[in-house]
């Protein structure tokens, strides 16, 4: 009851206070263990994941710095959340969300491990392609643009436009133990080019340049032209038959 009554709670005040714009939720599967990877503008960012994702089983892992926060914590332990100290390496936050994935949750993780100070992707942290690897789940992409000036632009009585985009599930190739470290920085490379793939240009950060975004763009320029081409073709051969 509780989880259903916050994520009703969210996605009402979301709607109500944001010009929201939701695309690709089809894509969410309806049961089985995924990890959910985000890009994070905002503490905004986690609850709107929550309130979109129709699943009873979502849950996220969060710092433990917001232990502080009696309202944040409240939330975090209602949905069953992990909390993970990121300043090391918390091997039991690991196992328990290793645990979570491979009994078929979904668990939503910021690859960053922090808030973006300006606007754009930062340099993320391997942890996400670790975990995927170890539960053996596949990951989807989430990629958010808005919330970072969400707050201010409501408290001057203006809707902000907020957009998230859930792209396809994916899996990553296997970690090669004898070359771990290059493979677990391909996989989280991985991730952050399809989440930057569905940012505008601003949002891409670090991995503005990265030529594996720049195949990932290409690749939906081209898919996109095929569409164009067969809308095309199917107008024309509708007008012949008429």
């Amino acid at each position: 009851m509780v989880r259903t009554f916050l994520r009703w709670g969210f996605a009402f005040l979301f709607k109500l206070l944001s010009r929201l714009e939701v695309v690709g939720l089809e894509n969410v599967p309806p049961e089985g263990g995924i990890i959910l990877a985000i890009n994070h503008l905002s503490i905004l960012d986690p609850p709107l994941v929550f309130a979109m994702v129709e699943r009873q089983d979502a849950t996220v892992l969060t710092a433990d710095k917001y232990k502080n926060n009696v309202f944040i914590r409240w939330i975090i332990d209602s949905v069953d959340g992990i909390w993970i100290n990121r300043e090391e390496a918390d091997f039991n936050a690991l196992r328990a969300a290793r645990a979570y994935l491979q009994g078929g949750g979904l668990l939503g993780i910021a690859p960053e491990g922090t808030r973006s100070r300006n606007g754009a992707i930062n340099p993320p942290k391997t942890g996400i392609a670790f975990l995927a690897d170890r539960a053996g789940v596949p990951v989807l992409p989430v990629a958010v643009s808005g919330t970072e000036s969400a707050f201010r632009r409501v408290l001057r009585f203006h809707r902000p436009p907020i957009k998230i985009q859930f792209g396809p599930p994916f899996c990553l190739p296997p970690v090669d133990r004898r070359n771990r470290e290059a493979d677990l920085q391909r996989n989280t490379d991985e991730i952050m080019c399809r989440i930057a793939a569905m940012l505008p240009e601003e949002y891409r950060g670090v991995y503005a340049e990265h030529p594996r975004l720049k195949e990932l763009l290409t690749g939906g320029a081209q898919e996109a032209q095929i569409e164009k081409n067969m809308d095309a073709d199917f107008h024309e051969i509708a007008q012949i038959n008429t």
